[in-house]
């Protein structure tokens, strides 16, 4: 068993994007502008936000957040969103999610300027995805393909099993794996919750994506030997074996499950830190693709 350390990863992605931008620098082209949009108070949210701003920070990124209440109405943050978009010097926007219910997720993601669109979300984003054109690529999956490129693990001709259908990470990520290209090529199912007998399927799985937001779901009877596991799950479970009261949990029992594979990700430490860099990859591109 060999632990996938996203940690370490992310880290040399987002050194590598430092280096690009001390490049654009000294030649005086645009330094990347990332701007993020924060509604609530949620602690979740909160973290990961300012997780990205200082990810900004360490690559020489600027940014720009604006947090709002939970009260913000929903026409006063489309506003804010159109003057970002009309705002030349922005070159990534997104909007932390989840939203509160009286804001429509769809109507904000459909608002932002698809060329800004770094998290990969807007319709078009995905529809370039589909049809196998170059676009932003949702952060999770993107960063899921960064780690099986740089262990090497093959996927042609695997069969590839991924758990779970959000637009966020499971589809995205069973077009990935499909896709001709390195890595890609391998044969993809797809399971949800309403799919009958999952531990059938897992048991065929050479690599097995779990992204179910269902603490320790996978278990060591649902994985055959040998196979590779990337657990994208990051619940919250309460725990009187930390300080905080609270511990994470991923989809996968860990302890259990990690003698059985061949390369496995651990949460904390696994996907989660190549979420960020994935974003400030995105918004490199962004700014690459208006050649300034």
């Amino acid at each position: 068993m060999e632990l996938i350390d996203g940690k370490k990863i992310s880290l040399q992605l987002k050194e590598e994007i430092a280096q690009a931008v001390a490049e654009r620098k000294e030649k005086g082209l645009k330094i990347p502008h990332l701007a993020v949009i924060l509604v609530g108070e949620d602690g979740g949210s909160q973290t990961y936000v300012n997780m990205k701003v200082k990810a900004c920070e360490f690559v020489g990124f600027k940014s720009t957040k604006i947090d709002y209440p939970v009260t913000v109405s929903e026409e006063e943050l489309l506003n804010k969103i159109r003057e970002f978009n009309n705002d030349s010097d922005v070159d990534g926007l997104l909007v932390q999610l989840p939203l509160p219910k009286h804001i429509s997720d769809e109507k904000v993601i459909d608002t932002i300027d698809q060329s800004k669109d770094v998290d990969g979300f807007h319709p078009i984003s995905m529809g370039k995805l589909v049809a196998g054109l170059p676009t932003f690529l949702p952060a999770t999956p993107a960063g899921i393909m960064e780690l099986l490129d740089r262990y090497n693990i093959e996927t042609e001709g695997k069969h590839c099993v991924v758990l779970g259908r959000s637009h966020i990470v499971g589809t995205p990520m069973t077009l990935l794996m499909s896709r001709k290209a390195k890595p890609g090529n391998a044969t993809v199912t797809m399971c949800h919750s309403r799919t009958k007998n999952i531990a059938e399927i897992t048991r065929q799985a050479d690599i097995i994506i779990a992204a179910l937001g269902s603490p320790e779901f996978v278990k060591a009877d649902m994985v055959k030997e040998g196979a590779v596991v990337i657990d994208v799950g990051t619940t919250r479970v309460k725990s009187d074996q930390t300080k905080s009261g609270w511990k994470l949990k991923g989809d996968v029992a860990f302890d259990e499950v990690k003698d059985k594979t061949s390369y496995i990700t651990p949460v904390p430490g696994g996907v989660g830190p190549m979420t960020i860099a994935s974003l400030l990859k995105n918004t490199l591109m962004a700014v690459e693709m208006k050649g300034k």
